[in-house]
């Protein structure tokens, strides 16, 4: 964004609140782009025993990752996820338990993550590539973005894998 999405003048940088941010150059326009997190809702999906990690449309063949999408105005977190896993899985789900939040920094996101049990079975929606089943004593957490949920779910497991 370059320019005030208020009244048109370029967008210059300025220290607020003790922070670098893009700020109209207009001292007659209060206009700040705060750039907050994103919020994001993700799900580690059990489906009878498994966890179904999905591939998005255009990722590489081996990268899988949990049910995730951003969370909507007028929605709770919770109606949020449930909505994601129906939109992408086509099944209905239950929230079991809220996972914890955690800061996807890289795509300033702040993720707030579930588990869910869902029934059913699975049609994929059109975000989708493919999924894939794993059982939780083999699934392995990754180092950035949803992977510090799902290693947190698998301690609360009893699964370690550090």
């Amino acid at each position: 964004m370059g320019f005030c999405p208020r009244c048109g003048h370029m967008l210059v940088t300025r220290e607020i609140d003790g922070r670098l941010r893009e700020a109209c150059q207009s001292d007659s326009c209060p206009f700040v782009l705060w750039d907050n997190p994103t919020p994001v809702v993700a799900a580690i999906v059990e489906h009878e025993g498994d966890v179904i990690l999905v591939r998005n449309v255009g990722w590489p063949e081996k990268i899988f990752a949990l049910v995730s999408g951003f969370l909507e105005k007028g929605e709770t977190p919770d109606d949020a996820i449930v909505r994601e896993v129906k939109e992408e899985l086509g099944m209905d789900a239950r929230v079991e338990s809220f996972i914890g939040y955690y800061s996807f920094i890289e795509r300033n996101q702040l993720i707030l993550a579930f588990h869910l049990i869902a029934g059913g079975t699975i049609s994929l929606g059109e975000e989708l590539q493919e999924f894939k089943r794993v059982a939780p004593e083999k699934l392995r957490p990754w180092p950035f973005g949803t992977g510090p949920a799902v290693r947190d779910w698998l301690m609360k497991k009893g699964i370690s894998h550090l």
